[in-house]
């Protein structure tokens, strides 16, 4: 066989094998990311919806007819996002993949995070999201310039949420893992495990004091501090808290609840906050994962439910 016939039935062979493999591709369905999960809790239900605008993140939780999360742009919602110095002095926002998507997808329809998994149940939901860096290449966040070389991260994120924990129906467990890609060297690491961006109305700041099980005023800081974190409305008729039973442990510098009030935007927002550090070694690739607790409902209740949350955690038995 000559050099060209040879050539022409290795073409015809390539080509037979890839179209069926791209029409495979073509028609494979895209990962459902509309999820509607549910439960009861007390006079109502907790209701959690994800969005394929957001890529799966959380876009609207609701109880007794109180929207409680405020999602405009990609950068709110109830979501996930991590933080690394890639290299020189970390500064925020500058190497920062973040789950609903990037910043210049502003309001619009779409996420530029891309859904690979997502499963559900009746009051469960678990996704795995490849995480889009917050600023695009050439962005800037305040005078940084974005560390970034594309907008779509090799950085994973999955998810497990569940409404309800042991006898508290008012506790969502927030269960996720970062997954560090190899390749990547970092000697500081921020994962906000959770954060929850609230309407305006929720103005109302405590910090849940587990010597005395109770609640105190709370500045508006802003920035983080070490004790869990309940934003409520000033008649205690509605409130979201934040809970970690993690412990600080060698690879974690310090774990952080975080308070903000933003009055242009007439938003407010908690989060919790997990920060590594290792100059000798480097943050280890692979998967870094991080429990927290979710608590929705009147301030009672939710103050009731940290009660019981920090015995749980003293008892180490989580």
């Amino acid at each position: 066989m000559d050099y060209q016939n040879a050539r022409s039935l290795l073409y015809t062979v390539f080509w037979a094998t890839l179209l069926p493999l791209n029409q495979a591709m073509a028609q494979k369905p895209p990962v459902q990311a509309n999820v509607v999960i549910r439960a009861s809790a007390g006079p109502s239900e907790i209701v959690i919806r994800t969005t394929s605008r957001l890529a799966g993140a959380i876009d609207s939780l609701t109880w007794n007819g109180q929207q409680f999360i405020n999602s405009a742009d990609h950068g709110r919602q109830l979501q996930s996002a991590s933080n690394f110095d890639a290299g020189s002095a970390i500064k925020n926002e500058t190497f920062n993949p973040t789950e609903a998507g990037s910043r210049r997808d502003g309001a619009g329809p779409r996420s530029s995070s891309k859904l690979l998994k997502m499963t559900a149940g009746k009051n469960w939901l678990q996704s795995t999201t490849q995480m889009a860096f917050w600023l695009a290449p050439g962005d800037k966040s305040g005078a940084h310039l974005a560390k970034n070389r594309r907008v779509l991260s090799d950085h994973l994120l999955t998810k497990r949420v569940e409404i309800g924990y042991r006898d508290m129906p008012q506790v969502i467990r927030y269960r996720v893992t970062f997954q560090v890609p190899p390749g990547e060297k970092h000697r500081v690491a921020v994962f906000e495990a959770i954060t929850g961006y609230m309407p305006a109305r929720f103005s109302r700041f405590w910090k849940f004091n587990p010597q005395s099980s109770q609640l105190e005023g709370l500045s508006d800081g802003p920035g983080e501090q070490p004790l869990p974190v309940v934003l409520a409305t000033p008649d205690g008729h509605f409130a979201m808290g934040c809970f970690t039973p993690e412990k600080k442990r060698p690879d974690l510098e310090t774990i952080g609840y975080g308070r903000f009030r933003f009055p242009h935007a007439k938003v407010v927002k908690w989060n919790c906050v997990f920060r590594m550090r290792n100059r000798q070694a480097g943050i280890a690739t692979g998967n870094h994962t991080f429990e927290t607790f979710v608590l929705v409902g009147d301030l009672k209740t939710v103050t009731q439910g940290l009660q019981k949350l920090q015995k749980i955690a003293g008892s180490d038995n989580p």
